[in-house]
């Protein structure tokens, strides 16, 4: 069994984002679907991490802070 999969967007939608990463550095729009994805998925479950845990006892602007130290440092977009 493979380890991928196919998945199917809009011509147009593939044309803009060959467009978008034209001298970025990503070799194939397919680099950089996986890319954008792979950030959203790992943002996404860190959100919810926080969300859920009720012993962190963190403010709103600790939370914050934190976010936006990972951004600074390239974890999250």
């Amino acid at each position: 069994m493979s380890d991928k999969v196919t998945i199917k967007i809009p011509r147009q939608l593939y044309d803009k984002l060959k467009q978008v990463i034209a001298d970025t550095g990503f070799n194939s729009v397919t680099e950089f679907i996986v890319y954008v994805m792979r950030d959203l998925a790992a943002e996404s479950i860190a959100d919810s991490t926080i969300e859920e845990e009720d012993n962190l006892d963190l403010s709103k602007e600790e939370i914050s802070a934190i976010k936006k130290r990972l951004k600074n440092l390239g974890y999250l977009s």
